[in-house]
């Protein structure tokens, strides 16, 4: 069996996630990317979606992530993220009304570049968020 690898998720406000894992997967601006225990080191962008990971134990965990940076090492994965939730954080009923006002906000703000780009943003993040808890 391979070595685990320290997994960190940090916000601005929380540690998120402090625990070894067998496997990260993280959706890069440039496309998913896996990391394991002895990776080259590198530096990524995150673009909104679901951070998957095995836990030492087996289980498959899911983090929300709402952009940020992904930062291998050999030995450790930081993912500093603007915002971060798992998968058992997320507020269903919460996640379904920012869906509903993103889409909205999409509607009335089609004059407007800057209004649709953040209306956009929102809505990734709602998708996401319900994408993950099913």
């Amino acid at each position: 069996m391979a070595e685990n690898i320290k997994f960190e998720v940090v916000t601005p406000e929380k540690m998120v996630v402090n625990e070894n894992a067998q496997i990260v997967v993280a959706p890069g601006n440039l496309g998913e990317f896996g990391i394991l225990s002895g990776h080259t080191p590198f530096l990524s962008t995150l673009k909104t979606g679901a951070i998957r990971y095995t836990d030492e134990k087996g289980n498959d965990r899911f983090v929300f992530v709402s952009g940020g940076f992904a930062e291998a090492l050999p030995d450790k994965v930081t993912v500093l993220a603007e915002s971060a939730e798992r998968k058992r954080d997320i507020d269903k009923e919460r996640a379904e009304a920012a869906l509903k006002r993103a889409q909205e906000r999409l509607e009335q703000a089609k004059r407007d570049d800057l209004s649709i780009i953040r209306a956009e943003a929102a809505l990734q993040r709602a998708i996401w968020r319900l994408k993950l808890i099913g």
